[in-house]
């Protein structure tokens, strides 16, 4: 990019500041980071424009709260004197939308340069890690939240106590964010607080390797302020030669923040916590999952770090309702337990599988996995094979592309016969519901990323009638 253009969008980041009656637009407006942000703006006083690829119930939630989005690309739909444009990563480089403006030389955003505009405002808590994103932003905001602190946040889930992806309080003096590792969004922010809960082989689309990844989330590491604090799971890191202060947490270990006296009771899970020297006991985790206590005691530290009381901590965990799409529990019945993940790495279904096993021993458990990417499933189709044959009975989905073209001799068939459970179907969307109807299973779990959340609904209602 040339220095006089370079020098142009930073003045413009710099400067931009979103004002009531200024006319947003963006493209890929039904995600759920980019509807977090889109919101934000809404409740500015700014007119908020869109595109996405398709209508959901997210997309009908935004119509009636007053955003106008359409579903084709059609400039002929785009309005005059658009002040900014915010794009999603996922859009392809070609969509004419994002052609039209660049154009036209509106001031154009990625999501992240976007978002770290926005965080520079705030004292910025930055939740980063391969998993657990959004459950630990979503948990904290509702503990800081709960305890009375000015906390606004971005969420990348549908948060229960809320029913909504943006955590609102007037007059914040925290802002909560997910610091994203895809395409390296992560890397433009500059956090008071940070996260590391994980740094998994992932995206290996952007990556050259995992020792790349690492050195990311280190350089992530590098970019808290001066005064600020990592805190970070212990398996990850090392974090040593990082100069910001440091946190460190994990089950029954010597770490900063640690759980203890771990216990099931009516299918929760019910700790001890201890951050330095506090001690929270008896505490009752409303989400189940070995990870959930990891995120529990990641978010239990920036509780500590705000200021707030054992109480406090303890109130705001118990309170919380979880996240749409996180071990997210959709019937529970005499006949069926059904439950939806977001699940779409293998490291998230081996921890789901693992919980949902330890909650209902001896039962009869099948999944419905969709993939997510082809390079994602061409990187990792053993280890789905591997994680996936630990269930009684699979049935794979076609691969969800997002943002990618298919890559020759990679399909849902590549995990299939990689597993040593043959009790595997590969079927296409419309053919699930006969499938749960003939089948009947006991514990039935729901996992992926893509578009298989919009079955969910129909899936519920199969088992309510």
């Amino acid at each position: 990019m040339p220095p006089l253009i370079l020098l142009t969008r930073l003045l413009n980041l710099l400067e931009m500041t979103i004002k009531s009656g200024d006319i947003l637009y963006f493209i890929g407006l039904g995600g759920i980071g980019m509807s977090a942000l889109a919101r934000w703006c809404k409740h500015l006083g700014a007119v908020v424009y869109g595109y996405d690829a398709q209508p959901t119930n997210l997309t009908d939630e935004l119509i009636e709260e007053g955003m106008l989005l359409h579903f084709e690309e059609n400039t002929s739909m785009i309005p005059e004197n658009v002040d900014y444009v915010i794009y999603t990563p996922a859009i392809p480089k070609n969509n004419i939308e994002l052609k039209y403006f660049r154009n036209r030389k509106t001031p154009i955003f990625k999501r992240s340069e976007f978002l770290s505009l926005i965080t520079e405002q705030f004292r910025t808590i930055a939740i980063a890690g391969t998993h657990g994103k959004t459950s630990i932003t979503a948990l904290t905001a509702h503990m800081l939240k709960s305890a009375g602190l000015n906390v606004s946040a971005f969420v990348g889930g549908i948060c229960r106590n809320y029913n909504s992806n943006l955590i609102l309080s007037e007059n914040s003096n925290y802002l909560l964010v997910e610091a994203d590792e895809y395409d390296r969004s992560l890397l433009k922010l500059n956090p008071l607080i940070a996260v590391i809960s994980s740094t998994d082989e992932d995206h290996l689309d952007i990556y050259n390797d995992h020792n790349d990844i690492k050195s990311t989330f280190f350089e992530f590491g590098q970019r808290i302020k001066e005064n600020g604090t990592l805190i970070h799971n212990l398996s990850v890191g090392p974090f040593d030669k990082l100069s910001c202060e440091k946190m460190s947490y994990a089950v029954n270990s010597d770490t900063n923040a640690t759980a203890t006296n771990i216990k099931i009771k009516n299918g929760k899970y019910h700790i001890d916590i201890k951050v330095e020297g506090l001690l929270i006991p008896e505490v009752r985790i409303q989400v189940p999952g070995i990870h959930n206590i990891m995120n529990t005691l990641a978010a239990s530290s920036i509780g500590y770090l705000t200021g707030l009381s054992g109480d406090d901590i303890k109130s705001g965990i118990e309170s919380f309702k979880g996240v749409e799409r996180r071990m997210d529990y959709r019937v529970e019945s005499s006949d069926i337990i059904y439950i939806d993940d977001y699940a779409h790495h293998p490291e998230e279904i081996k921890y789901t599988i693992k919980t949902i096993k330890e909650l209902y021993p001896g039962k009869k458990i099948t999944g419905v996995f969709q993939p997510h990417l082809y390079s994602r499933t061409n990187d990792f189709a053993k280890e789905f094979a591997n994680e996936l044959s630990k269930l009684d009975e699979v049935l794979l989905l076609p691969i969800y592309p997002a943002r990618e073209q298919p890559i020759k001799g990679v399909s849902s068939s590549l995990i299939k016969n990689k597993m040593s459970n043959k009790n595997c179907t590969v079927s296409k969307r419309n053919e699930v519901i006969q499938f749960l109807k003939a089948n009947k299973p006991e514990i039935l779990i729901t996992m992926g990323a893509g578009d298989i959340g919009t079955m969910v609904q129909e899936i519920e209602t199969l088992f309510l009638n």
